[in-house]
């Protein structure tokens, strides 16, 4: 078994581009359930129309490049007034519901055959990416030693990184505002701040559309980075992660998501490659107790059980409050 090998294969997960992707997915979790105590089970939705709002504004209607990026962000922000306006004022729960059921049907609409020549079907869309490729101003990739990248993946993660912080330096600004302060409040207890003459619903649609345009910048990166969109990679599997990065690093705080996500991707990749090397021929694990197999799926087993874990001694996560994540308090 080496070592610094499993240690370079987290390291490289734990900065890439899925870190990436899921860190800003799980900010804009943040602003719905750890700000306002939204509970918000499709962000995968979200993160869907994102990228698509990109790709379908440039392949399929020959958009500019700048236009797709423009539907990248209105996209999310008109699924967020759909799925608000009929369940916002109702009980958490509904939002819940609906959000999840919306994420599914809009993966399968993005799948279906009948609306190939639109969203390109299972094969998803691809041949947009170009302008964002020529911007690359790096003329070779980087070589640490215990981590390296490549010349595409550098600036793709130059240009996510920066997302990242820009996002979090504005939930940070906002969430010191008053505004912030009244989403803080709606989560505590909204009857008491609709008794002090504030619009509850209007505040958790602009909650609910701001974090909603941060998972569409998620899906936007990533549609980027692969230079590719396919319905297969936004599944609920997104959202349960985007969750799993947020409550490991703690609800209601500004870099919370950020390091659950890269916490979340350096676990599943070092576990991977440590299961991998251990397993099957060669490994220290008999055959008989895991197989090769068996190796890539039981790292989701030790990671689960790391998460109930932390879940029952540190329920507010690495660098968060046990009150932030309460859903009903009172």
């Amino acid at each position: 078994m080496d070592i610094l090998d499993i240690l370079r294969a987290a390291l490289q997960q734990a900065f890439g581009p899925q870190a990436i992707v899921f860190a800003l997915a799980a900010i804009g979790l943040n602003i719905h359930f750890g700000y306002t105590g939204l509970l918000n089970f499709g962000q995968a939705g979200f993160v869907a129309v994102g990228a698509y709002g990109l790709a379908v504004s440039v392949v399929t209607f020959g958009a500019p490049f700048w236009l797709g990026i423009a539907m990248a962000i209105v996209a999310p922000l008109v699924l967020a007034v759909i799925l608000g306006v009929p369940t916002l004022r109702l009980r958490a729960d509904y939002l819940a519901i609906v959000t999840i059921a919306a994420a599914e049907v809009l993966r399968f609409v993005f799948g279906s055959v009948e609306m190939k020549d639109t969203f390109g079907g299972s094969n998803g869309l691809n041949g947009y990416a170009g302008p964002f490729q020529d911007a690359n101003p790096y003329s070779s990739g980087i070589d640490l030693g215990f981590i390296s990248f490549g010349r595409n993946d550098l600036w793709s993660l130059t240009v996510g990184w920066v997302l990242v912080a820009l996002c979090c330096l504005l939930v940070w600004a906002l969430m010191r505002s008053p505004w912030g302060r009244v989403l803080r409040s709606i989560r505590e207890d909204e009857d008491a701040v609709r008794s002090l003459g504030k619009n509850v619903f209007a505040y958790k649609m602009q909650a609910l559309a701001l974090g909603g345009v941060i998972g569409g910048l998620g899906g936007m990166f990533l549609a980027l980075k692969q230079a590719s969109v396919v319905p297969s990679d936004y599944s609920t599997l997104m959202t349960f992660y985007a969750f799993a990065a947020l409550l490991l690093g703690g609800a209601g705080r500004v870099m919370g998501p950020v390091i659950g996500s890269v916490l979340f991707w350096f676990l599943i990749a070092g576990l991977g490659s440590f299961f991998s090397q251990s397993a099957g021929k060669g490994g220290w694990i008999p055959t008989v107790i895991m197989t090769d197999t068996q190796a890539s799926v039981i790292r989701y087993i030790m990671l689960g059980l790391a998460i109930m874990l932390l879940m029952i001694f540190r329920p507010q996560g690495i660098i968060g409050d046990r009150r932030e994540i309460a859903i009903d308090g009172r």
